[in-house]
């Protein structure tokens, strides 16, 4: 049965029905459906909520309790993200699974309230200090935040990484129609993960810690880390193709750019130009091999973001120089229109303009 839920809400019901039972948060636009949805949903299962007196005290919050092996989660948007990122290392750096949603607003600095893309580097590469990867899931659309907090919890507990839904304002406001399509998950079903601190009295005393100050320890911490992070790129990663088979040009973008780069390519696609669209689904791991078997065959690809461009350089990477790669981008949170878009495939494909860029 379909329903009709707003971004952020489908969000939280999707995070509840996957096993959350503890929220952290502290209210910041444009996520703030996600946790007055949670103040009152979680303790309809049993769940508890805290409305923290910060983002810092919140992501330690959630550190304490996600050590128990209980399945957590916070959220907020990009200033907020901000001022978690010294918690989230510290998860990190205890190989601690859990949840967070950013549901990104225009930037740097208190910005503004619409949504954007500007915290792709913040999320791909980290955010805090230390050498640290986030499980990184990109929705397009309500029904993807409704079903992403399943694989991210799925993601995040086999390989002990922190997870993030990286949304932008757009999705997390828009209302769409939804089915629940990823099982519902019932706590008491899982078992107490061997790590954990756990809730359970009468068995061994556990210790949880980001650091080890024994000489050589924290190397091999971190490199026993790697291997994970390595497991994750080759088994985990996730992308969406449409009409690439013939395409002469290739549109890469994720969120609500990827709405808007889909009309554009149907705008071509009428015109007689074979475009298609590369939408990465994981940012980290980044599907990498996979559009660099694409640039085998296709001679350009345009990156279409909210952003000054921040994702094109992990495609520029990918590429490795087998196709011209170019930039559609347009920071500051306004939206990006599909005729703009149209106007730059029509530059790089009639007009053969070579390096395109366009920052709007």
């Amino acid at each position: 049965m379909k329903i009709l839920m707003k971004g952020n809400e489908a969000l939280s019901e999707g995070a509840i029905r996957s096993g959350c039972r503890f929220f952290a948060g502290y209210p910041i636009t444009p996520q703030n459906e996600v946790p007055e949805y949670m103040s009152w949903r979680l303790p309809e299962v049993g769940g508890a909520f805290v409305q923290a007196e910060s983002e810092v005290s919140a992501i330690n919050m959630i550190y304490g309790a996600a050590s128990t092996g209980v399945r957590s989660m916070t959220s907020s948007s990009s200033p907020g993200i901000s001022l978690k990122q010294e918690g989230i290392s510290y998860c990190a750096g205890a190989d601690i699974p859990f949840l967070i949603a950013n549901v990104m607003r225009g930037g740097p600095g208190l910005g503004n309230i619409a949504g954007a893309q500007g915290d792709y580097f913040q999320s791909t590469r980290g955010g805090g200090h230390g050498d640290y990867r986030l499980f990184v899931m990109a929705p397009q659309g309500v029904q993807e935040m409704a079903d992403f907090p399943y694989y991210c919890y799925e993601v995040a507990y086999k390989y002990r990484i922190p997870a993030m839904i990286l949304a932008d304002g757009v999705i997390g406001q828009m209302m769409e129609s939804i089915e629940w399509k990823t099982p519902e998950i019932d706590p008491k079903s899982l078992k107490e993960p061997n790590w954990a601190i756990g809730v359970n009295n009468g068995r061994e005393k556990r210790r949880i810690t980001s650091y080890d100050l024994r000489e050589g320890m924290l190397e091999k911490m971190v490199l026993e880390r790697v291997k994970r992070y390595k497991e994750i790129e080759e088994k985990e990663v996730r992308w969406e193709e449409r009409m690439t088979e013939d395409a002469e040009i290739v549109l890469v973008a994720y969120g609500t750019s990827a709405r808007v780069s889909a009309s554009a390519v149907k705008m071509a696609r009428e015109k007689g130009i074979k475009a298609g669209l590369f939408r990465p689904i994981t940012l980290w791991p980044f599907p990498k091999k996979q559009l660099a078997n694409l640039a085998n065959r296709v001679k350009n690809i345009l990156t279409v973001e909210m952003s000054l461009g921040q994702m094109v350089e992990d495609v520029r990477l990918s590429v490795e120089g087998r196709a011209d790669v170019h930039l559609h981008a347009k920071p500051g949170g306004s939206l990006i229109a599909p005729e703009e878009v149209f106007d730059s495939i029509i530059k790089i494909t009639k007009e053969g303009v070579k390096n395109y860029a366009t920052i709007k």
